[in-house]
């Protein structure tokens, strides 16, 4: 099918126990256990969400998998972009999805990696406190040479995605740790002694973490952004934060806004359409299943409102070389997060459907 953009979707592998989480959360933990005890907590609050068309799948069926990557490219997505967890001294997490589409050379569906380069704890990944469960190191130039040689067999399979030849690779926070840099350094080094062309690294900027500007300063060749909170963040009012407050407090009740409003401070025209600069599409977010009432809603969200999200990333792009016409979607399967393309028993395939539609000619 021809396409106006290519079409890259977050994919979480976290759908499969590990002996980590059965310590942490308790036995047979995955991130369906969030999904499943999810509560509505305010009126018109759209949980739990069930799963349709695949069901309460584990990541390491194959055809789980298959069944994925078909319904994906049925519907205008290019490829999955794999959150990969390497937090140093060799330690791995959640991998197996991935090394098995990687091994069995199946599904047919193109790929690439996002190092997920964050430590686990706070509300983020469910806790209800600030203690670490697993820390992001940065051992030096041996732990960063072990971990090129674990992605090469990746890089040179002829599935994974590039951007002029060159393998794409985001970094979730491109800045503020020094080592970063050193990181990038050693793989282009090591890239080059490996036949390889250099590698193309993407930046990922969510809201005013770090800037664009910052990102490509500290070595990248390109940025992904994500405004997710880019709304709340404009509306920091004393009225707001006083209302806010009240709901947590009092009412309580998470920070609920409306995915129609929101949705329009996802986007930056001037910033997002320049080249090297690649915008996300956002289907929706609740991330209450994780963190509580702590967690930020956007209630209301359509399959018509994310029409409309949707054709103004297109237009954004529209104008760029053919090569840079890259988009993120956020995500194929963030379910615990209420933010997935996956059909659900409210929706169905609705949203693919509306993504299809913005994205085929």
């Amino acid at each position: 099918m021809e396409k106006k953009a290519l079409v890259i979707a977050f994919y979480l592998p976290q759908f499969h126990p590990i002996p980590e989480n059965d310590e942490w959360w308790g036995k047979g933990f995955t991130e369906w256990t969030n999904v499943g005890k999810a509560k509505a907590l305010f009126k018109g609050h759209y949980q739990p969400r069930v799963p349709a068309d695949l069901g309460y799948y584990d990541l390491r069926v194959a055809e789980t998998r298959k069944a994925q990557a078909d319904l994906a490219r049925e519907y205008g997505i290019d490829g999955f972009i794999y959150w990969h967890y390497w937090f140093g001294n060799g330690k791995r997490l959640i991998e197996r999805p991935f090394n098995e589409v990687l091994n069995s050379k199946e599904p047919d569906f193109p790929f690439c990696l996002a190092w997920a380069n964050e430590t686990w704890k706070g509300f983020a990944h469910g806790m209800t406190n600030r203690n670490i469960l697993i820390e992001q190191l940065y051992p030096g130039v041996k732990d960063y040479t072990a971990h090129f040689f674990e992605v090469l067999p990746a890089f040179k399979d002829k599935r994974y995605i590039t951007v002029n030849n060159r393998p794409l690779f985001m970094i979730y926070k491109p800045v503020g740790e020094p080592e970063v840099k050193v990181f990038m350094e050693t793989w282009q080094k090591l890239a080059a002694e490996n036949g390889l062309p250099k590698i193309y690294f993407v930046g990922h900027c969510i809201d005013n973490k770090f800037t664009v500007k910052e990102i490509l300063e500290n070595g990248f060749d390109a940025v992904n952004t994500t405004r997710l909170f880019n709304y709340t963040l404009n509306h920091r009012t004393f009225g707001q934060k006083v209302k806010n407050r009240f709901n947590r407090v009092i009412r309580n009740v998470p920070l609920a806004y409306p995915y129609k409003i929101v949705s329009k401070y996802f986007l930056s025209p001037k910033e997002d359409a320049l080249e090297n600069v690649f915008p996300s599409i956002i289907p929706g977010w609740d991330h209450t299943p994780r963190s509580g009432r702590e967690g930020l809603v956007l209630t209301n969200s359509t399959p018509e409102y994310f029409e409309s999200h949707v054709n103004e990333v297109v237009k954004i792009v529209q104008d760029k070389k053919p090569e840079n016409k890259i988009i993120f979607l956020k995500s194929w399967n963030e379910w615990a997060e209420g933010n997935y393309m996956e059909p659900d028993l409210l929706w169905g395939k609705k949203y693919l459907e509306k993504l299809k539609k913005c994205i085929v000619k």
